[in-house]
């Protein structure tokens, strides 16, 4: 891949956004080229095609996996990292299969964003550990 990997944040709330871009900006080849804060910027941000989308659950004005559809649709080429609050295992299942590339918990974001990220533009998935070892757990129980 060549140039920074370029990354559009979405987020309902002004103080994730700021902290999520200062952890994203500090690293190497990673660019946050907009961020939006509801359903309606985003769509508009998308246009930038960006590699990645990190993307929360709780826009205020959409539903987050049909958020995650409606972006898939209009930007197939984009990756999407969910970030999320909750550590539920169905929850991620459900997200991926929706169309996500990496499921993060948010407050894991430090560590885990830019992980999520560069796997997200290289086509491989990423799933926070703890999530990722409740996921295996529950498909060797099944």
């Amino acid at each position: 891949m060549e140039g920074p990997i370029r990354v559009v944040l979405a987020d309902d709330h002004a103080a994730v956004r700021r902290s999520l871009r200062r952890v994203l900006d500090s690293e190497e080849n990673i660019e946050v080229i907009a961020e939006a804060q509801d359903f309606d910027s985003l769509m508009r941000e998308m246009h930038a095609q960006p590699g990645v989308l990190a993307l929360t659950l709780t826009l205020s004005d959409a539903p987050g996996i049909e958020t995650l559809r409606q972006v898939r649709k209009h930007a197939p080429d984009t990756e999407i990292v969910v970030l999320a609050m909750h550590d539920d295992p169905s929850l991620a299942q459900h997200i991926l299969e929706a169309g996500a590339t990496g499921f993060v918990l948010k407050d894991m974001a430090n560590t885990d964003l830019p992980a999520a990220v560069r796997n997200a533009a290289a086509g491989q998935r990423y799933i926070s550990p703890s999530i990722a070892n409740r996921l295996a757990q529950r498909v060797d129980l099944s």
